[in-house]
């Protein structure tokens, strides 16, 4: 190595030391570490506060008091918000979870490869659509003089009307046909993801075709299930379109006990208190689901 190289290594050294001592390494995360911190924590913090206030004869009182957090699980039709909220998840993750994973196999193993990327985007079209008016499309197919209590009629199956408005079936009706498709995309990139030479080798080795679903496909796609699952979780238990418009007030979920509460009572204190205590489950969720949501895994 000549002088000349050594020099120029040296300045080289030199300059990169200067950098990283004039570019402490905050700097870079500054810009989102002040975005989380406007528009995240300091909103939270305020909801917080907020929600130990209380009012009393229409005036909102400061705390700090614990009175709208005991009133939650005191009075059962608030606390009936939350576990209608929690059923309605838990059997929409429940029915969504092998629709998706069959329409996601289907795609994946039986859709030739060419036309994979046309039946992927068939599956997302409901996405392209305002989630409002496909809620409003619901309503018009499930009322009682709607579509599909006509055709049943007509075929003769049934004499009188389903009612699946202002009930829960029809709430979990749009609800797994809207996050059946989510997960489906999840599933898709995980089962793309599994090498052929694994299915190759199970059958080499004698597996069938339901020994290789459960003992290669379906472990190998878990991840792909799991965030799926999740963004269900997360998306369904918020979800406050649906339930209005499809379920009425039969069975009142909490992000509808949330609004009657800024809406109707303007008890906004017990309104923070409420989402506190939603956030906390969807933080408990994101706990739960900490090793499935790392995206490099897909």
């Amino acid at each position: 190595m000549t002088v000349k190289n050594l020099k120029a290594g040296r300045t080289f050294a030199t300059t990169q030391r200067r950098r990283r001592r004039f570019s402490p390494g905050w700097i870079y995360v500054l810009p989102a570490g002040l975005w989380t911190l406007l528009f995240f924590l300091v909103p939270l913090a305020v909801m917080a506060i907020h929600s130990l206030a209380q009012r009393k004869g229409g005036k909102i009182l400061p705390g700090p008091t614990t009175a709208n957090y005991e009133k939650f699980f005191e009075k059962d039709y608030l606390l009936g918000t939350l576990v209608n909220s929690l059923e309605l998840t838990g059997l929409t993750v429940l029915f969504s979870t092998p629709l998706a994973f069959a329409l996601a196999a289907v795609i994946a193993y039986l859709v030739p490869r060419r036309w994979q990327l046309a039946a992927l985007i068939l599956a997302v079209l409901p996405f392209w659509t305002s989630y409002i008016v496909r809620s409003y499309s619901w309503l018009l197919l499930l009322s009682e003089r709607g579509i599909l209590n006509s055709l049943l009629i007509d075929l003769g199956l049934i004499g009188d009307p389903i009612t699946l408005v202002n009930s829960r079936v029809g709430v979990l009706i749009v609800m797994v046909h809207y996050f059946m498709m989510i997960m489906t995309l999840t599933i898709y990139v995980n089962l793309r993801q599994i090498p052929a030479n694994y299915l190759r080798a199970a059958r080499d080795l004698g597996a069938g075709r339901l020994q290789i679903l459960l003992r290669v496909i379906l472990p190998l796609s878990l991840p792909g299930i799991m965030v799926g699952i999740f963004l269900t979780i997360v998306f369904a238990i918020g979800d406050y379109v649906t339930p209005q418009i499809i379920g009425g007030n039969r069975e009142m979920v909490m992000p509808q006990a949330i609004l009657l509460q800024i809406g109707r009572l303007a008890n906004t204190p017990m309104a923070a208190a409420l989402a506190f205590i939603l956030m906390v489950v969807v933080v408990l969720t994101v706990v739960g689901f900490r090793r499935w949501i790392r995206m490099e895994r897909l």
